[in-house]
């Protein structure tokens, strides 16, 4: 949509992609592969088990709706794109817990399998299947630390994304500014 009045800047801005986000994709392989683990791993009736699948599907689907949002509130966007950090930081401790609370060891960056999982984020279509063995096969404490990595993973495209939703509101200000600057040329060229 063009503002009509001879300026070629789109009042809103092409939004949503989402589904294209490196961050997306692989919050939403976290989301699968969590509510796969705590059907595996923790019981379903327990609070625990609702929690961690709330705060991997909070992940994915704040992604989501900062990205819809971004044609009209980079505010709004660049909120939501921080509560799914949030979230998936909240999951990272989940995990983390689950490890002590069993006596399972945390993987360090160049434990071999953790090198192995980590490396898997490098696949041109990745998906939940790309994670599934270490999911629905490995031991619990080969699926939590699988999870950590992954999460990890996310969480740095996600300080990523929003280190570059700042820089872009920063330059070119948000939804509000466009609209002024917009009213200001249409009345410029009517006089």
């Amino acid at each position: 949509m063009k503002t009509g009045h001879g300026n070629s800047i789109p009042l809103i801005p092409p939004h949503g992609g989402y589904r294209e986000l490196q961050s997306y994709k692989m919050a939403e392989i976290a989301y699968d592969a969590t509510a796969v683990f705590c059907d595996r791993f923790i019981d379903k009736r327990s609070r625990t088990h609702d929690q961690m699948v709330q705060a991997a599907r909070s992940g994915k689907q704040n992604i989501a709706e900062g990205s819809m949002a971004s044609g009209t509130s980079k505010k709004t966007e660049l909120k939501l794109i921080g509560v799914a950090r949030a979230s998936l930081e909240e999951l990272l401790l989940d995990y983390q817990d689950f490890l002590r609370q069993k006596s399972l060891p945390l993987w360090g960056k160049e434990h071999k399998q953790a090198r192995q999982i980590r490396a898997l984020a490098y696949e041109k279509n990745r998906s939940y299947t790309t994670y599934k063995t270490y999911i629905e096969e490995g031991s619990a404490e080969v699926a939590a630390n699988a999870l950590i990595c992954l999460i990890h993973q996310t969480n740095y495209l996600l300080d990523q994304q929003l280190r570059a939703l700042e820089k872009s509101f920063l330059e070119e200000g948000g939804f509000t500014e466009r609209l002024y600057k917009t009213r200001v040329q249409a009345r410029k060229e009517r006089k």
